[in-house]
């Protein structure tokens, strides 16, 4: 594997990740837009939180759409899972 592309995909992580901070301390300090990530994740990331937008991929952001959680905590752990799920896929794919 190159060192570019090593370097490009882990930038990609780190990014993916600091969004997902992002995303659950908006949760955190805001109920309305906790209640909105628990309703309707989709509209909650396409809205953004406090005049500022949340960035991630298109794909990235169809998989948070599609998590459904009765919880913030139920909500950050599906979120996380998911992000190992693409990365461990990501590793199978290189190593091909």
């Amino acid at each position: 594997m190159s060192t570019a592309y090593h370097d490009a995909r882990n930038h990609s992580a780190t990014v993916r990740q600091n969004e997902y901070s992002r995303i659950l301390t908006a949760a955190v300090v805001n109920a309305h837009f906790r209640q909105l990530l628990l309703s309707n994740p989709g509209m909650a990331i396409s809205s953004g939180y406090g005049g500022e937008m949340f960035h991630l991929p298109k794909e990235e952001k169809k998989r948070v759409s599609s998590i459904r959680a009765s919880s913030l905590e139920d909500f950050a752990s599906q979120l996380t899972q998911g992000a190992e799920i693409s990365r461990s896929g990501m590793a199978c794919m290189s190593a091909d």
